[in-house]
């Protein structure tokens, strides 16, 4: 997970990807669509790291049908 530090700024690191996921996730979607909303902003792998911190967090969860939602 790239972090911010001497090498790497906030804007390029995977915490300025946060607020752009949970301002998309207004209403449950699965985590192609969340992609498909938000692809011109972050690239697969960074989208990717996001989501496992934002659940590590405890701030995204996923239900059985498959679909990501604010907690």
């Amino acid at each position: 997970m790239l972090l911010p530090n001497k090498l790497f700024s906030y804007n390029d690191s995977i915490l300025s990807k946060l607020p752009v996921i949970l301002n998309n996730l207004s209403t449950p979607l699965s985590p192609k669509q969340l992609y498909y909303e938000i692809n011109v902003a972050i690239t697969l792998i960074e989208f990717m790291e996001a989501l496992d911190c934002l659940y590590a967090l405890g701030k995204i969860d996923i239900t059985k049908e498959g679909r990501l939602y604010i907690c």
